[in-house]
Formats: structure tokens, C-alpha cells, sequence
């Protein structure tokens, strides 16, 4: 897995009047670093960096170079907050990693061949999304940029749940760690709207 790199600098003038001034006149965005054994750090990463960043989906969900005053730390990214109505990124939180301990993070589901699936192509049912993402555990080293799902043998009426997909090697489902009525569904492909039990009893027939 390639890394991402960015380049940070302390942040030492802390508060929202301060926050506000930093993406206004400087064109940074306030974030911080926790977790680990070190303190909580706050930062500010130049914007159009980190916005440039986020346009590839992989940033999400991979280990990040966070070079803050030349000095690098390992970190994902846990939190991000934009603004509601223009492309400003207002802050980002970021979690320590260190690589010999499993981390606990959420990864994109890609969902595959939609447009082959026996239940839409065959049988006219419609998708239904349950889950865009799934939280995860794994070392460092272990982390999928995203989880596959293969639709192309899913039938109407049918449901993926989390238990049916395939992780890779080192990736276990949090929720399915906390049991079996944790396992949540994930995709299914819904009736036909308008077709009553008895056409599809006479299509049986």
C-alpha cells in the first residue's frame, strides 16, 4: 500500500476566533492529531493540499505520511467536516497509527457488476443499498483501500448481509465480532414494483 504524504505545521493559536482567521486570511484548515501515547497536537495543513487529497478515495481509507514540522507520523484520517454550502473543508481529525497494533476504521464497499446482476437483468428487481461502508479491524499494513461486493449471482428477494462478504486476509467485521444479530445487512435486490403474489405465483406455474 502506497502511503499518502502531507505537510502540517503546529498550531499554537487555538479557539474558534483563531480557527476562522487561519482559513480566511492563511487558507489553512485547523486539525488535529490524537491517540497513541503522545498528547493531542493541534495543526493546519495548507487547503487546496488537503482538498487535493481528498479527491482520491483512497486517502480515506489508507495510511497517511502526516509530515507535521518536518517531522513524519503515521495517521488515518477519522474525521471531516466541511462546510454546508461552499467547498471549504473547516477541520480534520486525524488518529495515530503505529503498525504493530490492529486499528479500527471504516472502508468503502464497491459494489460489482450492478448492471449483470441475475435479480435486475433477469428477474426486473431494483437494488437497494444498505451499507456504503464497513468498519473494520486490522493491522496497519492489512488496510483495503475498499471491500468488493459481487452482485452478478444476486436474485430478487434475495440479501447480502456482512457474514456474506469476502474480506481479505487480516480484515475482521467489528460488527460480527460483537456477534451474530450484529450482522447487518448490506445490499439486497427488492421485488418488482407492482407485481402482485398472484402473477408471480402464475409465472411459476
Amino acid at each position: 500500500m502506497t502511503d499518502f504524504v502531507l505537510n502540517a505545521r503546529t498550531r499554537t493559536d487555538l479557539g474558534k476566533g483563531a480557527s476562522r482567521r487561519l482559513r480566511r486570511l492563511a487558507a489553512e484548515v485547523p486539525a488535529i492529531i490524537y491517540g497513541g501515547d503522545s498528547a493531542p497536537q493541534p495543526i493546519a495543513l495548507v487547503h487546496h493540499e488537503l482538498a487535493h487529497a481528498l479527491e482520491n478515495e483512497a486517502f480515506y481509507s489508507h495510511i497517511i505520511s502526516l509530515q507535521v514540522d518536518g517531522k513524519a507520523q503515521d495517521v488515518i484520517l477519522k474525521d471531516l467536516q466541511r462546510h454546508p454550502a461552499r467547498p471549504v473543508i473547516l477541520h480534520a481529525d486525524f488518529l495515530r497509527v503505529d503498525r504493530t497494533h490492529k486499528l479500527t476504521t471504516r472502508v468503502p464497499l464497491h459494489f460489482l457488476n450492478e448492471d449483470t446482476c441475475i435479480g435486475v437483468r433477469q428477474q426486473g428487481g431494483a437494488i437497494q443499498h444498505n451499507l456504503a461502508d464497513l468498519e473494520i479491524q486490522c493491522l496497519p499494513a492489512d488496510l483495503p483501500e475498499y471491500i468488493e461486493v459481487d452482485m452478478a449471482g444476486v436474485e430478487v428477494g434475495q440479501i447480502l448481509h456482512i457474514s456474506d462478504l469476502r474480506l481479505p486476509a487480516g480484515v475482521e467485521s467489528i460488527a460480527l465480532v460483537h456477534g451474530a444479530d450484529h450482522d447487518l445487512p448490506v445490499v439486497a435486490v427488492n421485488k418488482p414494483k407492482g407485481r402482485s403474489e398472484a402473477e408471480e405465483a402464475g409465472e411459476g406455474e
